[in-house]
């Protein structure tokens, strides 16, 4: 599961002297449809994974939802049907990702509707990787480094960003998601904090920087206050961009740029 660290936050729990013990049979939930789907400014094909969630004490192995009706569509006018490749992974054939289009995905399946929008911002440049000295408990022994990652950010208010790290070839389960609410039109100086990721001097870190919308944004800034990871106490979800019939997950549209570096 996903870890989530987010800079700034403080959320404890308030009033614990007022509490009510709630009796919930989180085995009799009803399964829900998750969708994850994401257009990029990379070549495609862009893909669409529609699946099943499963009782509290069951493996988080949600089953695939095949033969659904799947379409993705630009404010250009494009549409495009998706093929099921394999179960539950449906795929596009003709759309192309480019910055500043909103992309429309249908879902229909099982007597059900789904929809949802998402516009692929700008792209803003990933300039390189700095790395700064984090010293845990005063102890040099356990001295490692944090990732900054160095860009500009525009002019524009509203811009979000997510980044993906990997230390060695080892992903960092951190999840880490940033707004211009503070920095807008300046260079960033928010490191990717975490501690556990232990990176040492010598170690290639890499980084894949993605330009979000505000929805994909807001989506993984409220899970960070409602558990681990996606989907990992079902029914639980935050708000997401996906409206009609209820469903999990979401659909974002992003760019990526991705950039290794040696921590010298």
């Amino acid at each position: 599961m996903h870890k989530i660290i987010f800079a700034g936050i403080v959320l404890m729990v308030l009033f614990t002297s007022c509490t009510k013990e709630i009796d919930i049979n989180l085995n009799n939930a009803s399964p829900q449809i998750v969708i994850e789907g994401h257009i990029t400014n990379e070549a495609g094909p862009y893909s669409v994974k529609i699946s099943k969630t499963v009782n509290f004490s069951e493996p988080n192995n949600y089953p695939p939802v095949s033969s659904a009706s799947v379409v993705i569509s630009d404010n250009t006018g494009i549409v495009d049907t998706l093929t099921e490749t394999s179960p539950g992974l449906y795929k596009t054939s003709v759309l192309s990702g480019i910055p500043g289009r909103t992309y429309s995905l249908n879902v229909k399946v099982e007597g059900k509707n789904f929809n949802a929008i998402s516009t692929l911002p700008q792209v803003v440049n990933l300039d390189s990787l700095a790395f700064e000295l984090f010293t845990s408990s005063g102890n040099s022994a356990e001295n490692s480094y944090l990732t900054l990652p160095v860009f500009t950010d525009p002019d524009s208010i509203g811009n979000a960003y997510q980044f993906i790290q990997t230390v060695n070839g080892k992903l960092d389960k951190t999840i880490f998601v940033l707004n211009d609410n503070t920095f807008n039109g300046l260079k960033n100086d928010q490191l990717l904090f975490n501690p556990d990721a232990e990176i040492k001097s010598g170690d290639t870190v890499s980084v894949e920087f993605r330009c979000i919308d505000q929805s994909t944004y807001a989506y993984f800034y409220t899970l960070s206050q409602i558990n681990d990871g996606p989907f990992s106490i079902t029914p639980t979800n935050p708000p997401n961009n996906i409206t009609g019939s209820l469903a999990l997950g979401i659909f974002t549209a992003h760019t990526v740029q991705k950039i290794s570096q040696v921590v010298k």
